[in-house]
């Protein structure tokens, strides 16, 4: 305790870092604020009173892009879209990146490339914003949604359903284009990705609801008291720690560099590790899996939709499968054997008894694919535990913390600010964060 009393007092010594922090913390409660901001024309009662509406929000894919939104997709705000769209257009770009020889090109130009990128993923990003901001003003004015006239009062402003539509989807754009200008001040004068603790900073703010309806449902009739409540409390903390174990979880490749002598300078000679991934993918496989998996919505009261219901056998063994597919597949496009092995041979580098080139890419593809399946194998029993503690009675928005998207986002992005923090406190030259060893975030060598 008294050690962890000392490092918060050297955290606000560096000034620094105070300022950093509290930087950051005064940009995603700007962000707070926003998610509650809704859209002219819509009444914020009557929206919120829609039952039918709420629950669509909470479930399938619509309960995913409210969840990544921190709540302001179900508000209807101007912040609704969040940073969706521009991570959805950076996946694209970086695909691109692997198929299109120019974006290729691009990767390899160092800062002016990244530049370049970087302007292509915000115009992809304008262009996602409009598609999906008319497809979700549709969506809420579609009768399924429950939503009655009520809720609409654009009329009241003199402004017929058209306008209505096209000034909400202009609100949408800038909401998403301001949010990403908060991220990327978090990012260059901050502490941490901005992006990331946006994302974060949502999931959290849906923790304390999620943990009273645990608790109201716990104390209620048979639902087992606080002995029950204790052990899922213990539970998730170990769920956690495995959590933090897959993130962390890295293979050593030892790489050899060539001594050189240059005029009575010696250079190189030295021994360094590549640190092999064991889940490199992050939680991208998870993503794309419960997008294919919305499938089902689609054909409602079918069979088909019965037989992949969310605590079904087919759903979780078919969303497993998905997610170790998933996996391998993001984890070549990402991770390339080649490039890797042509940079060591560039900078006099090897790994002791493996030749140079060829041979040595096959060898580091050999140990990607070995990791990435016990890695795989573990994220996709993380993505399904959530219907698991369901099953086993726990309150549905409570049980999203047990796995999937919310565990992973929240351990990766709270490693890599923490990894950040005691960046500046070993430079500073405090004591870090543990008393042995280092932190390693996602990026963490």
């Amino acid at each position: 305790m008294n050690k962890l009393i000392q490092t918060i007092k050297n955290i606000f010594k560096i000034e620094e870092l105070r300022k950093r922090i509290g930087y950051t913390l005064l940009l995603l409660i700007v962000y707070r604020l926003g998610s509650f901001v809704v859209l002219p024309g819509i009444d914020a009662g009557a929206l919120a009173a829609a039952e039918s509406f709420r629950t669509a929000t909470s479930e399938g894919l619509m309960g995913l892009l409210n969840m990544f939104s921190g709540g302001a997709f179900g508000n209807a705000s101007i912040f609704a879209l969040g940073v969706m769209p521009y991570i959805s257009a950076s996946i694209v770009i970086q695909l691109l990146g692997i198929f299109v020889p120019y974006f290729r090109r691009l990767q390899m130009e160092g800062e002016s490339g990244r530049r370049k990128m970087n302007q292509y993923t915000r115009y992809l990003t304008i262009a996602i914003v409009l598609i999906q901001g008319f497809a979700y003003m549709k969506s809420l004015q579609m009768p399924s949604q429950g939503l009655g006239p009520e809720v609409f009062v654009y009329s009241e402003l003199g402004m017929s359903t058209f306008m209505f539509n096209l000034v909400s989807v202009a609100l949408l754009l800038g909401g998403t284009m301001f949010v990403m200008w908060l991220g990327e001040r978090i990012t260059d004068r901050g502490i941490g990705n901005g992006i990331s603790l946006i994302i974060m900073i949502g999931i959290i703010a849906r923790l304390p609801h999620a943990f009273l309806g645990e608790i109201t449902m716990k104390f209620a009739g048979n639902g087992g008291g606080p002995l029950a409540l204790i052990v899922e409390l213990v539970v998730l903390f170990f769920v956690f720690v495995a959590a933090i174990a897959l993130v962390q979880a890295v293979r050593k490749v030892p790489v050899q560099y060539a001594k050189r002598v240059i005029g009575n300078k010696q250079y190189g000679g030295v021994r360094q590790y590549i640190p092999m991934k064991i889940n490199a993918a992050g939680v991208m496989p998870i993503i794309f899996a419960q997008a294919l998996m919305m499938i089902p919505m689609l054909f409602p009261g079918t069979g088909f939709a019965t037989a992949m219901r969310y605590t079904g056998f087919w759903y979780n063994f078919t969303f497993a499968i998905l997610v170790i597919a998933f996996t391998y597949f993001y984890t070549a496009v990402t991770i390339n054997p080649t490039m890797m092995a042509e940079e060591m041979r560039k900078n006099n580098g090897f790994i002791p008894g493996v030749k140079p080139g060829r041979k040595t890419a096959e060898f580091l593809d050999a140990i990607m694919s070995r990791v990435t399946l016990p890695g795989s194998i573990f994220l996709a029993l993380i993505a399904i535990l959530p219907a698991f503690a369901t099953m086993l009675g726990i309150e549905p928005s409570f049980a999203s913390f047990f796995g999937g998207t919310s565990l992973l986002i929240l351990v990766g992005v709270v490693l890599d600010t923490l990894q950040q923090i005691e960046s500046h406190l070993l430079m500073r030259h405090y004591d870090g964060l543990m008393k042995t060893g280092r932190l390693k975030g996602r990026s963490g060598m």
